[in-house]
C-alpha cells in the first residue's frame, strides 16, 4: 500500500482589489468543489483529515488554501505591504473568495470556512448568493464581537505562545489529545497574521438585521456550531440559522470551536449530515 498522500498541492496567482497574491492549495478528489476556508491565523492543513477522507472526495473535488499572509500564501506581491498594519476587511475578504474561484475557474462550488471562515460563508451568501451552491458556514454567526485585542501582540507576550494557548479551551475535552496538540501547534505559526483576521471577525463583520435577505434560492445555507466553542456558541449559531430563510442548522455534540483538526472522525458525521441537507435543497 502507497504511503504517498492523494493530495496535491499547487500555486495560483490571485487577482483581486489591485494586489497581486501568489496562493497555495491542497486539493484532492473529483466532483463538485467543496472550498475551505481555515480559521483565523491558521493554514489550510487543518483540512487534512477532509482532504484524505475517501468517502467524501468521491464525489467532491476539496479545495483547501492558505489565506494569504497564512501558511504557503505570501503577502501581496506588488506593494509594500509591511509599511501598513494588516486589517482584513469584510469586502476585500469576500472579494479575494470570488477571484480564487474565478481563477481556479469553478462552477457552482460549495463553500465551507469555520470560524471567521464561517462567518464570511455568511458575507459570501448575503453578497454573493449567484456565485455559490451553498455555504456552510461552520462555528460562525451574524456578528461576534470582543476578540479583536492589542496583547495578541503585545510586545511583553509571546505572540506565538499567547496566540496558541487561546485555542485551548475552545476545543472539546473528549477531543484526542494528539489533535488538540496539533491544532495548538498550528496556531503557533501563525501569529503575525492572527490579529488582522480578528479584525474582520469582531470589527468588520455584522451582519445583523440583514440575514433575512439572504437569497437561499440561489444559494443553501447549512450552519454547524460545536457545542463547546464559547465565541460563537450553538446558541448564536441556532439563532442565525433562524434569521435565514430555508437555512439548516446542526449542533455537534463533543467538539469544539476547531472541528475539522481537534477531531476529524466526529466532525465528519455532522459534514455528511450538512453534505446531504445541501443535495437536498439544491437537487444535485
Amino acid at each position: 500500500m502507497s504511503k504517498i498522500s492523494p493530495i496535491t498541492g499547487h500555486y495560483i496567482t490571485v487577482d483581486v482589489d489591485g494586489l497581486e497574491y501568489k496562493v497555495f492549495y491542497l486539493e484532492n478528489g473529483s466532483g463538485q468543489p467543496l472550498v475551505c476556508q481555515h480559521t483565523a491565523g491558521c493554514h489550510n492543513h487543518q483540512w487534512l483529515g477532509l482532504l484524505e477522507d475517501s468517502e467524501i472526495t468521491a464525489n467532491y473535488r476539496v479545495i483547501a488554501y492558505d489565506l494569504p499572509r497564512h501558511g504557503k500564501s505570501d503577502p501581496p506581491e506588488n506593494t509594500e505591504w509591511w509599511t501598513e498594519e494588516y486589517q482584513l476587511s469584510a469586502d476585500h475578504y469576500a472579494n479575494f473568495i470570488i477571484a480564487l474561484c474565478d481563477a481556479l475557474e469553478l462552477k457552482d462550488p460549495i463553500f465551507m470556512g469555520s470560524s471567521f471562515g464561517g462567518n464570511i460563508a455568511l458575507q459570501l451568501a448575503y453578497h454573493f448568493p449567484e456565485r455559490f451552491d451553498a455555504v456552510i458556514p461552520v462555528e460562525g454567526a451574524d456578528y461576534s464581537p470582543g476578540f479583536y485585542l492589542d496583547w495578541w501582540q503585545h510586545p511583553h507576550a509571546n505572540a506565538a505562545q499567547v496566540c496558541a494557548s487561546g485555542t485551548w479551551d475552545l476545543m472539546a475535552p473528549q477531543s484526542p489529545d494528539a489533535d488538540r496538540w496539533k491544532t495548538w501547534f498550528y496556531y503557533t505559526q501563525g501569529s503575525e497574521a492572527f490579529k488582522g483576521d480578528l479584525h474582520f471577525y469582531s470589527v468588520d463583520h455584522d451582519l445583523r438585521g440583514k440575514l433575512g435577505d439572504i437569497d437561499t434560492d440561489q444559494c443553501a445555507v447549512v450552519m454547524m456550531t460545536g457545542e463547546y466553542d464559547y465565541l460563537t456558541t450553538p446558541e448564536d449559531g441556532a439563532r442565525t440559522a433562524g434569521q435565514i430563510k430555508n437555512a439548516e442548522f446542526i449542533e455537534m455534540k463533543e467538539i469544539g470551536h476547531f472541528p475539522m483538526s481537534e477531531n476529524y472522525p466526529v466532525f465528519a458525521s455532522y459534514l455528511r449530515q450538512a453534505l446531504q441537507l445541501v443535495r437536498e435543497k439544491t437537487g444535485a
